[in-house]
C-alpha cells in the first residue's frame, strides 16, 4: 500500500496557420459543416490565434508524471463531435497520453499560438498519462497581459451612464449560452470534460452544468441591467436630487479553484462582466481546459473577444502579475493560506471565498422512516461527494446522544463503504498529497479517546493508477470525544484543521453539552457553510443565534453542500467575503457604490441673498 503517503470554433478559424504544431494536424481536417447553426451570431473576428515572441524552448511538467507515460503523438486524429460543438477544440473522450489536448491563452481577443510559451503537461488524475498540454507564462512574458489588463479604464467597459447597451448584450449572450447548455450534447461534453480533469461522479459533474445553466437563464434578457438598478433620494431644495449607482471596478482578476472547474469560474466571470468589469481569469492549471472551452463557447454566442483574458501560469507568476498589474479588485476562491497572502500583497483589494471547515449538528429530535434515511444520505453526500473536495464539505459532525443511540454510525459506515472508483463516487484528491492525508489521520488518532470509524486505507488497497502526487484514500471518519476536542488549544487545532479529502470528524454531545458545542463553533476561524439538522425551534434558535456561517441550512433536511443558483453562497464574518449565485452576490462582489448629487440651481421663490460666511 502506498503510504497514504505518498472545441473548436468555426472551420475557417481552426484552420489558422499553426505551422509545426500538433494542433494543426488536429484541426486542419475539420469538416466545413461544423460551422454550427446558421441562426447564431457571427463569431467575433478578434478571437484569432497569434504568435508572441518565442521563449527558449523548454518542456516541463506541472506535476509528477510517471516515466512510463507514453510521449505525445505528433499527429492526432481529427475531432469527431456533433455540429452543436463546432466551437470545441478537444474531445474529452479521446484526449490521452498519445493524443493530448492543447489549451491556449486568450490575450486581448486573440488565442495565443501554442508554441509562444513554455509547454507544460498535466497528468490524467486516473492514469498519470500527460493528457493535456498547456502554456506556462513566465515572469518575463507578463508584459502583454499587464498592458491588456490596464487597457480597461477604472469606470469599466460599461456602467449605468456609459454604454448601457452592453447590459442588454450580455443578457442576450447569457440566454444563448443557457440554451446551448440545454443541448444534451453540449451538456454531456462539459460533464465528461469535468470528469476527466477532476474525477467525480457523472451526477456531480452534471450538477455543475445544471447550476451554471440555471444561473445563465436567471440573468438573461433584462435581468443584467436590473443588477445595476439605482435608487434616488429627494434633495434639500428644488433642483437637488441624489442618485445611488452600482459602479464597476474596471480591470479585475479572478483566480478560481480546481474542485468546480465550470460552476465557480463561470458564475464569478459572468458576474464580473455583467457589472461592467474586464476580468483576467486564471483557472487552476489542472482543470483550465474546461474554462478554455467555455470561453470559446462564450465567443460563439456573441461575447466580444476582447472582454476578458485567460491566462495559464503558476501561482507564483500569477502573484507577480497581480502585484505588477494592480487590478482594482481580485476575486479569489481557494485556500485560506493563499487568500491571506494575496490580501497582504494586494493591499486588501480582494474578495475571497477561502477554505471552509464546515460543521453539521444533529439535534435532539430523531425522525423515523424515510426522513431518517434522508438525513443519513445527506450526511454521506456532504462528507464524500466529489471525494470531500468541496469548500462546503462537512468537516465535523456533532451528533446528539439520541442520534448515536439510533444506529446512525453503522448506517453511515455502510454507505461510505459502497463508494468506489468505478462510478467515481470516490477518487483522487487533487490538492492534498498522500503524506498530508496520512499525517492528518495520524494526528486525529493520536488524541485521547479517538478511534477510526471506517476507512483509513488507500482506495482499492493501492491497486489503481492514480498518480503518486494525488491522494487516494477511502472515505474515512474518526470519532473524537467532545471533551477531548475542547480540552486544549492543541487538540482543537488538530480537529479543526481542514483537509480537502474524504475524511471528517464525528463527535457526540448531550443536552448538558450544548454550551460546549456552541463554544466549539465560536472558536472556528472559517465561517462558510453549516447545517442544523433539527425541527426543534428552541434548538434551532440556540444554534442560529450563537453562530455566523454565511450559508447556513436549517431543518431536518439541512445540508452543508449543494450551493445551487437560487441562494447566496459565501462566507460571513469577514469584510472581504465574496458571494456567488444571486443578484445580491453579484452586486456585492463585483461593484461598488457611487453617489451622484445633482443640483441644477433652481432659483428659490423670493430670490436669493448671500448669507454670512461660515
Amino acid at each position: 500500500m502506498r503510504a497514504l503517503a505518498p472545441l473548436r470554433r468555426s472551420a475557417a478559424s481552426v484552420r489558422s496557420p499553426w505551422s509545426g504544431s500538433a494542433a494543426r494536424s488536429i484541426h486542419a481536417r475539420q469538416p466545413a459543416a461544423r460551422a454550427g447553426a446558421t441562426s447564431l451570431p457571427p463569431r467575433p473576428t478578434a478571437t484569432r490565434e497569434t504568435r508572441l515572441p518565442l521563449p527558449p524552448p523548454t518542456n516541463r511538467s506541472l506535476l509528477t508524471v510517471p516515466r512510463a507515460a507514453p510521449p505525445p503523438s505528433p499527429l492526432a486524429p481529427p475531432l469527431d463531435l456533433p455540429s452543436s460543438l463546432s466551437w470545441a477544440t478537444l474531445d474529452p473522450e479521446t484526449m490521452s497520453g498519445s493524443n493530448p489536448a492543447r489549451v491556449l491563452n486568450l490575450l486581448a481577443g486573440e488565442w495565443v499560438h501554442p508554441d509562444a510559451h513554455t509547454t507544460e503537461t498535466v497528468p490524467d488524475p486516473l492514469t498519470g498519462e500527460p493528457f493535456i498540454m498547456m502554456p506556462h507564462i513566465g515572469e518575463h512574458e507578463l508584459e502583454p497581459y499587464i498592458k491588456s489588463m490596464q487597457s480597461c479604464p477604472k469606470h469599466g467597459l460599461h456602467n449605468p451612464l456609459g454604454l448601457p447597451q452592453r447590459y442588454l448584450m450580455l443578457g442576450q449572450v447569457s440566454q444563448k449560452i443557457a440554451q446551448r447548455l440545454s443541448d444534451p450534447d453540449v451538456a454531456h461534453f462539459f460533464t465528461r470534460l469535468i470528469q476527466r480533469v477532476c474525477p467525480k461522479s457523472y451526477a456531480q459533474a452534471m450538477a455543475e452544468v445544471a447550476v451554471t445553466r440555471a444561473f445563465l437563464y436567471n440573468f438573461s434578457g433584462d435581468q443584467v441591467r436590473f443588477l445595476a438598478q439605482s435608487f434616488g433620494t429627494p434633495g434639500d431644495h428644488p433642483g437637488q436630487t441624489t442618485q445611488g449607482y452600482r459602479w464597476p471596478y474596471g480591470p479585475v482578476a479572478i483566480v478560481s479553484p480546481f474542485n468546480f472547474p465550470l460552476e465557480i469560474p463561470v458564475l464569478q466571470l459572468m458576474g464580473a462582466l455583467y457589472m461592467g468589469n474586464r476580468p483576467t481569469l486564471k483557472p487552476c492549471h489542472r482543470v483550465s481546459a474546461v474554462m478554455e472551452q467555455f470561453v470559446r463557447l462564450l465567443h460563439d454566442c456573441g461575447l466580444p473577444g476582447t472582454d476578458l483574458d485567460l491566462i495559464n501560469t503558476s501561482g507564483s507568476v500569477m502573484e507577480t502579475f497581480l502585484v505588477t498589474a494592480r487590478p482594482r479588485m481580485t476575486q479569489f476562491t481557494g485556500s485560506t493560506r493563499i487568500a491571506e497572502r494575496l490580501t497582504k500583497a494586494l493591499d486588501g483589494k480582494v474578495k475571497i471565498e477561502g477554505g471552509g471547515f464546515d460543521w453539521k449538528i444533529l439535534g435532539p429530535d430523531v425522525p423515523k422512516g424515510n426522513l431518517y434515511d434522508m438525513v443519513a444520505y445527506q450526511c454521506d453526500q456532504d462528507a464524500y461527494a466529489c471525494s470531500g473536495q468541496k469548500c462546503s464539505a462537512m468537516s465535523i459532525l456533532f451528533m446528539h446522544d439520541n442520534w448515536a443511540h439510533s444506529g446512525l454510525l453503522p448506517k453511515l459506515g455502510e454507505m461510505a463503504r459502497r463508494r468506489n472508483m468505478k462510478d467515481l463516487t470516490v477518487g483522487p484528491t487533487l490538492s492534498v498529497p498522500p503524506h498530508e492525508i496520512d499525517a492528518h489521520l495520524k494526528s486525529l488518532l493520536s488524541l485521547p479517546g479517538s478511534r477510526l470509524l471506517w476507512g483509513g486505507e488507500e482506495i482499492d488497497e493501492g491497486h489503481h493508477r492514480i498518480p503518486a502526487c494525488y491522494g487516494a484514500m477511502k472515505p474515512t471518519a474518526v470519532f473524537v470525544p467532545l471533551e477531548t476536542i475542547m480540552s486544549s488549544q492543541e487538540a482543537y487545532e488538530k480537529v479543526s484543521k481542514e483537509c480537502f479529502a474524504p475524511i471528517y470528524v464525528v463527535t457526540q454531545f448531550g443536552d448538558q453539552d450544548i454550551p460546549m458545542v456552541l463554544d466549539a463553533l465560536e472558536r472556528m476561524d472559517e465561517h462558510l457553510s453549516a447545517g442544523v439538522v433539527s425541527n426543534d425551534a428552541q434548538f434551532q434558535h440556540a444554534v442560529l443565534s450563537n453562530s455566523l456561517n454565511g450559508t447556513t441550512y436549517v431543518g431536518m433536511r439541512a445540508r452543508t453542500t449543494g450551493a445551487p443558483q437560487n441562494h447566496w453562497f459565501g462566507p460571513a464574518g469577514d469584510p472581504r467575503s465574496a458571494g456567488i449565485g444571486t443578484s445580491e452576490a453579484i452586486r456585492y462582489t463585483w461593484s461598488g457604490h457611487r453617489e451622484i448629487i445633482t443640483d441644477v440651481g433652481v432659483e428659490p421663490i423670493g430670490g436669493f441673498k448671500i448669507p454670512p460666511q461660515s
